[in-house]
């Protein structure tokens, strides 16, 4: 009796646990399980739109010229420092020239006796010539003289190249300037001896012009398509950070440079820097702008990088698919195939607020800054744009928006 009471108790008990499993999973799915689904949204706007090229690159002269020794000694005087102004043919330093003094002193007595040489041998050769007509000399004596004598003339220019070539020695103990400019660098001291033996020795650095400087900016190559002569350029330095400076490109170069793989382009920056503010060597911060339109239709990115939620209900677009308008579930709008380049998809909300549905809407964009992007057919001024998705808790009442990545981030 009591077995059976206890297998009917268990039926009973087992009955009990399917109606409590049925009911949860109503109460589930019909309350607890579904979300309200609202989406956020973004405006089409006109205004201003500037699409830049960005790049590093650093200051420099237009003119920047190494003045170095043709000559070695020793600095005997030095006439400029830093920041000195100096015009062409400024004396800048003089090498101690005591050297090369008795060098030409010694190429000038060597001609001397190389003149001397060459009277006597013209004396001979004008007395055997003399004899050689009344021959009392043979033939063979009468070219000895001849050879000799232009022998004489020929030690006679040698001589007078050597004193030459002590003279401009002598000369290069002093460094001039060959530009008129600035000093920006001074890389010797008083005393200090300069050998020129091999290669010629750095003494000073001269900026031409100040006033008129450039910015070799490295642009990389899948940048540089965009970047032709002549187009304006914002840039801006560590120095003044709440300042602009502007410049405009004025070559971009052919040469490549390779570092690491990463291939970029020298693209020189012409800079007026009348006021002295900009320094050589300065490292600048550049945007070239490669288009720029007064009243372009734009809209924010964020709203081309939304992608709809697995559940969200999706219209296709006869236009953008080309397979009429159908209802497409799991958020999967219409793929891009070739030949649409420049074409974007982008959702507006359809049907009533109970029931949302996403209508996908191909646009053909131009140019982009960054944070917007023009619209140059397909969405009109004012037209609401989806940018986010917004899901309520109908259990805690707690809001969270979906990033167009995935995941959602919590609502204050």
């Amino acid at each position: 009796m009591s077995e059976k009471s206890n297998g009917g108790k268990g039926k009973w008990i087992l009955l009990a646990a399917v109606l409590v499993a049925g009911a949860g999973g109503y109460f589930y799915f019909h309350h607890g399980g579904s979300e309200k689904m609202s989406y956020n949204t973004v405006a089409v706007t006109r205004g201003e739109l500037t699409a830049t090229v960005t790049a590093t690159g650093t200051l420099n002269p237009v003119v920047n010229v190494t003045v170095g020794s043709q000559v070695s000694g020793r600095i005997s005087k030095l006439y400029v420092d830093y920041n000195s102004p100096v015009t062409k043919g400024e004396v800048l330093a003089e090498i101690d020239p005591a050297t090369y003094q008795a060098a030409v002193e010694q190429a000038d007595a060597d001609l001397a006796n190389a003149k001397a040489n060459l009277e006597l041998q013209q004396a001979q050769f004008e007395r055997n010539a003399e004899l050689f007509t009344n021959k009392l000399v043979s033939g063979s004596d009468y070219d000895t003289a001849v050879a000799t004598l232009d022998e004489a003339k020929a030690m006679v220019k040698i001589k007078e190249a050597s004193l030459n070539n002590s003279k401009v020695n002598l000369n290069y103990c002093k460094i001039v300037s060959p530009v008129d400019g600035v000093v920006i660098q001074r890389a010797v001291e008083l005393g200090q001896t300069v050998a020129s033996s091999f290669n010629t020795p750095t003494i000073f650095q001269i900026a031409n012009d100040l006033t008129k400087m450039q910015i070799d900016s490295n642009v990389a190559e899948a940048d540089i398509g965009g970047v032709v002569e002549g187009q304006s350029v914002e840039f801006g330095v560590d120095a003044y950070p709440l300042r602009t400076f502007h410049g405009t490109v004025a070559q971009v170069r052919n040469s490549p440079i390779t570092v690491n793989n990463v291939v970029t382009y020298d693209t020189v920056i012409s800079v007026t820097n009348a006021d002295y503010k900009l320094k050589p060597g300065m490292t600048a911060n550049v945007s070239v702008i490669t288009a720029q339109r007064e009243e372009a239709l734009k809209i924010s990115n964020v709203a081309l990088r939304f992608r709809p939620p697995d559940n969200a209900v999706v219209l296709t677009n006869t236009v953008a698919s080309g397979a009429g308008t159908n209802e497409v579930a799991g958020g999967k709008g219409p793929r891009k195939g070739k030949g649409n380049r420049g074409v974007r998809t982008v959702y507006v909300l359809a049907g009533d607020e109970s029931a949302p549905q996403l209508k996908a809407v191909p646009v053909k964009t131009g140019i982009t800054d960054g944070i917007f992007t023009e619209v140059v057919d397909g969405l009109k001024e004012g037209d609401k744009i989806v940018s986010g998705v917004v899901q309520a808790d109908a259990q805690n009442s707690t809001t969270s928006t979906s990033s167009p990545f995935g995941g959602g981030f919590p609502r204050r």
